[in-house]
């Protein structure tokens, strides 16, 4: 049995990956801004075996609100085992670069509040010197990309900050995971012109993150083929790249 907390439980990701924890007879702490939404996934997870379910309503930008869900996660739980960050937001590139606030917000959406929802955790799982602490950021922070730079700087930030926690907390006995999607089926990405043949569903990303965790890796990218991919666009010379519309 596993005690596994979920920040962003509702996204389509983090929901494949719980629906496959709750088999196992997992216990879950799970956050999320949408209520409605919570109480949907709760009852969800519930029925497919899950058996204990509490539910934290939080948005993940609310800096201060962050210590009293940990602070309840713990009352609930006891300990954490697997800890998942998956929330997030796809920006509009174009609104970012007319607007700084929005470009701001979304930096926040899906950088910064993850930073500091690692930082917390990553005292927690220090102080316990055991468990599995996942982030999803996406194969868009390998390279900046003038389609959705704003989104990727934010991963960027996010995937150099994990590998910062890989090598402080290894020593610790806890183990960090950098979880890198490609496109994805998912509400996020819905309405997009997406390559069908690169377009994964998110039970598939599910069982990889679920593996990648139980196996301790360190980086995931999934599916794997985009670990090849990202190779090829990260070895494209600069003056070649930026001609190229990406």
């Amino acid at each position: 049995m596993k005690r596994i907390l979920i920040i962003g439980a509702t996204s389509a990701i983090a929901t494949a990956c719980a629906r496959l924890w709750a088999s196992e007879g997992s216990d879950f702490f799970l956050v999320a801004r949408n209520a409605a939404k919570l109480e949907q996934t709760a009852a969800d997870l519930k029925s497919r075996g899950a058996k204990v379910v509490t539910l934290h309503e939080m948005d993940a930008t609310d800096f201060a609100a962050h210590p009293a869900m940990l602070e309840q996660c713990l009352m609930a739980l006891g300990q954490i085992d697997v800890a998942l960050i998956a929330h997030g937001t796809l920006p509009d590139q174009k609104l970012c670069e007319r607007d700084v606030a929005v470009a701001m917000q979304e930096f926040a959406n899906n950088g910064t509040s993850v930073i500091a929802l690692l930082s917390l955790l990553a005292n927690q799982f220090e102080t316990q010197r055991c468990g599995s602490l996942a982030v999803i950021s996406s194969v868009a922070g390998d390279r900046g990309r003038p389609s959705n730079y704003v989104y990727g700087a934010a991963k960027a930030a996010v995937s150099t900050f994990s590998e910062g926690l890989q090598a402080r907390l290894f020593k610790v006995g806890v183990h960090v995971l950098t979880i890198k999607p490609g496109f994805v089926d998912t509400p996020m990405t819905q309405g997009l012109s997406l390559p069908a043949a690169l377009l994964a569903q998110p039970g598939q990303v599910a069982q990889r993150i679920v593996a990648g965790i139980a196996h301790k890796s360190p980086t995931l990218y999934t599916p794997g083929f985009w670990a090849l991919i990202m190779l090829v666009i990260r070895s494209i010379p600069q003056p070649v790249f930026k001609r190229l519309n990406l």
